[in-house]
């Protein structure tokens, strides 16, 4: 089962930057996290935090009967990185579509047993999923 957490993020992420002081590159994954909500927020999505009997789900989005499943990485490099990402997805069993979202493109492939892989870049260019 599927059940949501709370989680809180910032409305302007220059007054985040500003309150972060000078640690701000170290919590670069904070900063991406809530630039993928306040995307998902400005395309009038409701979103909520998923939780897995052995994970997270970082955002789980709805809007018109319809339901995307979201994971935020800084840096998809290694094997590690790509099973917990891409293996909270996989516990979900429906056939909404999921997505990773990191900084950078995954060597190949793209697509992931079925879940999409996009760069931070692509995925703020879109404006309807």
């Amino acid at each position: 089962m599927l059940e949501t957490i709370d989680k809180y993020y910032f409305e302007d992420l220059g007054l985040r930057n500003l309150l972060a002081g000078k640690n701000r590159s170290a919590e670069i994954e904070k900063v991406i996290e809530n630039s993928v909500y306040l995307h998902l927020k400005n395309l009038g999505y409701k979103i909520f935090v998923g939780t897995l009997p052995c994970g997270e789900i970082d955002f789980v989005a709805q809007k018109n009967n319809s339901t995307i499943y979201l994971q935020v990485a800084y840096l998809i490099s290694d094997k590690i990185t790509i099973d917990r990402e891409f293996g909270n997805l996989l516990q979900i069993q429906d056939n909404y579509p999921k997505y990773v979202v990191s900084l950078n493109p995954m060597i190949k492939p793209q697509d992931y047993k079925g879940i999409t892989h996009l760069t931070l870049r692509q995925f703020l260019t879109i404006d309807e999923f």
